[in-house]
């Protein structure tokens, strides 16, 4: 039976592997290639920035179940998350595709970081803590990743 401190340690290890693998779906195609539209209406840069927005949110989630709070704040209502994603995408249309890389980064260890502050009993299986790391970490990394094979396979890069 995995402890607790067990559960955490492995749920880390996850996302950093999870979150390393996506990285090596990208990390070699040039600034250009990063920005062509490659998935539905999205480029590269545009599942980066996706994924960083849910990180920040998601991180600032975390925070509050670490402190006995809802992780959703009065007010906000994250279930249309094509707006939620729109918003962000279209917040960086400008910005720099390192720009984006480095918030990505950024944002994961931010992310990284709320699960770890967590108390050992939000970890457990099923509880929103495991379902908001695995729904932002770890199974979004693998989706978008799997995307990101699929198009570079089909272009020849």
């Amino acid at each position: 039976m995995t402890t607790e401190a067990g559960r955490r340690d492995a749920l880390l290890a996850e996302l950093d592997e999870a979150f390393a693998d996506l990285q090596r779906t990208y990390r070699d195609l040039s600034d250009a290639q990063k920005r062509v539209v490659m998935q539905g209406t999205w480029s590269v840069k545009d599942i980066l920035v996706h994924i960083a927005g849910w990180h920040r949110e998601m991180a600032a989630a975390l925070a509050r179940l670490a402190r006995g709070e809802k992780p959703v704040p009065e007010g906000v209502d994250y279930t249309d998350v094509d707006a939620w994603n729109a918003r962000w995408v279209e917040a960086s249309r400008q910005t720099p595709v390192t720009a984006v890389e480095r918030e990505l980064a950024d944002s994961f260890v931010g992310f990284r970081q709320g699960v770890g502050a967590l108390p050992e009993n939000r970890l457990a299986p099923g509880r929103t803590a495991d379902k908001i790391i695995h729904e932002v970490g770890m199974d979004h990394y693998r989706h978008h990743a799997v995307q990101i094979r699929a198009w570079r396979e089909r272009e020849g890069l």
